[in-house]
């Protein structure tokens, strides 16, 4: 009975440990409080960043922009949303096709980092660039 209870749960688990989903990839691009402005350190590391994937065409490329607290709602939309357009600007000079990008401005909606602290506040004043390869 042991025996065929551990053969059972090899076949079960089998299956699910050879599903490994395709990794992605996260460039972060951090502003000044208030700020959209993507400054030409930042420019030179995504471009180098990009040049790591030579098929760019086989990645789906989604912007999700961020902000902290600090300010009304409305306000930390509209820099989220000048975030990821500064952002998509930069990619599409790098020669990503606008067609390719999805965004999602989460403004301050969606903190990954703890806004109660300096810290966090300067991690959540952000753009994420993530490349995820296109299933084939």
């Amino acid at each position: 009975m042991k025996a065929t209870f551990t053969v059972l749960l090899l076949a079960l688990l089998l299956p699910l440990a050879a599903q490994e989903e395709a990794p992605y990839h996260i460039f972060s691009i951090y502003f000044g409080g208030g700020s959209y402005y993507i400054d030409g350190q930042q420019s030179e590391d995504l471009s180098r960043w990009l040049r790591q994937f030579p098929n760019l065409e086989d990645y789906e490329i989604s912007v999700h922009s961020h902000t902290d607290d600090i300010g009304s709602k409305e306000y930390n939309a509209w820099l989220s949303r000048n975030r990821s357009e500064a952002a998509i600007r930069k990619l599409m000079d790098n020669g990503v096709l606008p067609e390719q990008i999805s965004v999602e401005d989460f403004g301050e909606l969606n903190p990954v980092y703890d806004n109660s602290t300096w810290e966090g506040k300067l991690k959540n004043r952000r753009v994420d660039i993530i490349l995820k390869p296109i299933a084939t």
